[in-house]
């Protein structure tokens, strides 16, 4: 399960898909780490689709923000239908990305 939130620090995605962090270690560390989630996220029909690939090729305006009083890490981008429509879409970077001592990993 995911949550690498609540074990990370200076949480940001870097050119609109590279997430990085720095993510606590087992011995109480600190690791600087990164993940492609163009490797995890897809675009399935104009949504977000976790265990898809290449969302961000088929997305703009893509932007993270970590929201609410759990410090929950939302990506935010307009993903193109098969139409070619943009829409307005979001998703919980906690759901599948979780914390392995130090280094993200995908666990959807």
């Amino acid at each position: 399960m995911g949550f690498f939130h609540a074990s990370a620090e200076d949480i940001r995605v870097d050119d609109g898909h590279i997430l990085r962090a720095r993510l606590k270690t087992e011995d109480g560390g600190e690791h600087d780490s990164e993940i492609d989630l163009n490797q995890y996220i897809g675009n399935n029909n104009g949504n977000f689709d976790w265990g898809g690939v290449n969302f961000s090729h088929s997305a703009q305006n893509i932007s993270f923000s970590i929201e609410g009083a759990d410090g929950v890490p939302v990506l935010r981008a307009e993903l193109a239908d098969a139409e070619g429509n943009y829409h307005a879409r979001d998703i919980n970077l906690s759901e599948c990305i979780g914390n392995n001592n130090g280094n993200f990993s995908y666990d959807g």
